[in-house]
């Protein structure tokens, strides 16, 4: 007789699951390339829109045509092949995930299976829209403190002339009748790694609850174990979020200010997780009061 929670009769031999394997890897790595392949002609529009934050940054700050450099013969085109890269992967994601889930999926019961799955839809969903998050708002935040913070000098001079009632020769980044003009030459490959660097980073940090859900599902975290650690926690969001971002406030407190609700939200999902399983093990009778009971948190002993 056979339960819902019977693995699949597809258990197959060592030699037979890497055969599995490699077909698997093989479609996955067909899928990459196919697609990386149809994103190589739609690499300088990505470009563009990838650039789009430190654009209007430098179009805020006055200059009307904005303008970025390359150094190297060979640096548009490794740039471009960057950003196809990047682009394969994100629309090949689909296919590998479902080959991974094939390969997976025989070897788990129905029920885990069941619980599993939504899991894998909410990965992706997750990550996107941590790298939206961070294409629309962190990164323009970022380019205009920079940008902003390095003309910071000029503007000042230029207030205290205009107090002192002086006139203001030009704008407040116009060459300076002594020294040396210091100007912005942005270079296409280092800005394009900032917008990436912030868009994978936000989209991994993004994952949070899906890990912490995961965690809490297989036993190995708990609604009242999180959120005992909450303040250790937040030290460790606060290291990440300043090691991940770019060197400046702004984007270290803005990814935290995301990351942290993502956390609460973890311990809410796994606070229902639980009361389902009590509910459901209570209805069989298998629930034990005294062994079962979550541990009492700080705040919950009297």
């Amino acid at each position: 007789m056979t339960t819902k929670d019977e693995i699949d009769d597809s258990a197959a031999p060592l030699v037979e699951h890497l055969a599995e394997l490699r077909n698997r890897l093989i479609w996955s790595v067909l899928a990459f390339i196919l697609a990386m392949l149809a994103a190589f002609p739609f690499a300088k529009t990505l470009l563009g829109f990838l650039l789009k934050p430190i654009e209007q940054a430098m179009r805020d700050l006055g200059n009307a045509n904005p303008v970025m450099q390359y150094t190297a013969p060979q640096e548009l085109l490794f740039t471009y092949f960057h950003i196809s890269v990047v682009a394969g992967l994100a629309l090949s994601f689909p296919v590998i995930a479902y080959q991974l889930w094939r390969f997976v999926a025989p070897g788990l019961y129905r029920s885990e299976r069941q619980a599993f799955l939504p899991f894998l839809i909410a990965s992706p969903v997750l990550f996107f829209a941590g790298a939206a998050f961070a294409q629309y708002i962190v990164t323009p935040l970022a380019m205009a403190f920079f940008l902003g913070f390095a003309d910071l000098p000029s503007m000042v001079s230029a207030a205290l002339l205009q107090l002192q009632g002086l006139p203001v020769q030009g704008s407040a980044t116009a060459t300076p009748s002594e020294g040396i003009a210091i100007v912005f030459q942005g270079k296409v490959d280092q800005s394009l790694d900032i917008s990436l660097k912030l868009i994978i980073a936000f989209g991994l940090c993004f994952q949070m609850p899906v890990l912490l859900t995961l965690m809490g599902k297989a036993g190995l975290a708990t609604s009242a174990g999180l959120a005992n650690m909450r303040r250790y926690a937040i030290v460790i969001m606060l290291l990440v979020s300043a090691i991940v971002t770019p060197p400046d406030l702004v984007s270290m407190l803005t990814l935290f200010a995301a990351i942290y609700p993502l956390y609460e939200v973890s311990i809410i999902l796994i606070r229902r997780m639980e009361k389902r399983r009590e509910a459901e093990l209570r209805a069989e009778g298998l629930w034990d009061d005294e062994t079962d009971d979550p541990p009492k948190t700080p705040e919950t002993k009297e």
